[in-house]
């Protein structure tokens, strides 16, 4: 059972703060997303003056993945001043503050490891790799609280096939930036930098696992992830890394951000699981930002049939 804690693992302060829900949207989403020629690249449309965001264009809603009377879109503001983003702070109203830093542009991705064909990929280049979607997903928190997010991007499997993994890449790992000058977080030790999540290979291959660009019909805010990152909805929300700029396929599984800062509070699978317990509370109930009573948390968020075959035989007391 996930129940033990060491002692020199600390309490972090996103864990015990408050809902904060930001009135200066305006300043932040300005700063964030201030792009420059925006409207002149693939994927953008050209807003007006005071919209004060990068809508996208061309994106087909996937009718296999709509919000349910039971599953209500959050609000577009709620996701982007909540927000667990540690490279611009622990807090959750830090990220919105401090990532108006972030340059998302020029941005490259390095795709290398065990593949035929390794490659530097230009994030305007990756909007032509395939077609954008728009995927209702939820998303859960190890921190027991949950969103509904209309996410915008495309299967990972579509890069994964483009770089041709060898026989030998049996993980898929994620590199996140880590620039001081950009990013305040990251003079805190709260981690070990850069944050590297990973997936295995047949997770990262699955149709749901999508590389995400943009959500509510914009490009990504800097503080959720900009300019590109994960989202995998049947695991917790820490395994979706953010703002990415490599990706290596490995034989070994990696060592991922917060298996160093706690391998006996965060395992590499992170599968949303109600039955393992996190050691300071329970994951059998969640909150819904925007509800104030909790909700039964479902086996493997929601989406135990699309997935759960992926661990048939598995432990997933062990293997968590």
């Amino acid at each position: 059972m996930l129940i033990r804690r060491s002692s020199a693992h600390p309490i972090f302060p996103s864990e015990i703060t408050s809902e904060h829900l930001f009135h200066s949207r305006r300043d932040w989403i300005k700063s964030s997303l201030a792009l420059s020629g925006a409207a002149l690249l693939p994927g953008f449309a050209a807003c007006s003056a005071d919209a004060q965001a990068v809508k996208l264009a061309g994106v087909k809603p996937n009718a296999q993945f709509v919000a349910s009377e039971l599953d209500k879109l959050n609000r577009a503001e709620d996701f982007k001043s909540y927000c667990n983003f540690y490279e611009f702070g622990t807090d959750k109203s830090d990220p919105p503050v401090n990532a108006k830093a972030l340059k998302n542009r020029p941005w490259t991705i390095v795709v290398e490891g065990e593949v035929n064909k390794p490659q530097t990929i230009d994030i305007d280049a990756l909007y032509k790799l395939a077609p954008l979607e728009e995927r209702v997903y939820r998303l859960r928190c190890v921190e027991a609280w949950s969103m509904v997010v209309p996410w915008i991007g495309f299967p990972l499997s579509a890069l994964i096939k483009k770089v041709e993994p060898r026989g030998n890449a049996k993980y898929v790992e994620f590199v996140t930036l880590a620039d001081k000058s950009q990013m305040p977080g990251l003079r805190s030790a709260v981690l070990d930098w850069p944050y590297v999540e990973g997936l295995r290979m047949d997770e990262a291959m699955h149709p749901l696992t999508l590389l995400t660009v943009g959500a509510y019909g914009e490009a990504l805010a800097n503080q959720n992830g900009a300019p590109v990152r994960m989202v995998i909805p049947w695991k917790y929300g820490f395994k979706s890394g953010k703002s990415i700029v490599k990706i290596r396929f490995v034989e070994k599984e990696p060592r991922t951000a917060w298996m160093k800062a706690g391998s006996s509070e965060y395992g590499f699978y992170s599968n949303v699981n109600p039955g393992v317990s996190h050691p300071r509370w329970s994951q059998a109930s969640e909150r819904r930002i925007g509800e104030f009573s909790k909700r039964k948390t479902l086996m493997f968020n929601g989406y135990a049939e699309q997935v759960a075959a992926m661990y048939t035989g598995m432990d997933l007391q062990k293997f968590f």
